[in-house]
């Protein structure tokens, strides 16, 4: 949890929010990844990329 602080602490200070949608948007293709590794599905998302 103290890594999120720090992050948006980061964001906060340095004004670089136009990095959040960039950092969920992986977050979210991570997530997708590593929740559907092994099952029918992962092959239509890796298809993406």
């Amino acid at each position: 949890m103290n890594f999120l602080i720090e992050l948006y602490n980061f964001l906060k200070i340095r004004k670089k929010f136009w990095l959040l949608p960039i950092i969920i948007i992986l977050l979210i293709f991570g997530g997708m990844i590593i929740l559907t590794q092994g099952t029918a599905v992962a092959p239509f998302i890796y298809t993406v990329f």
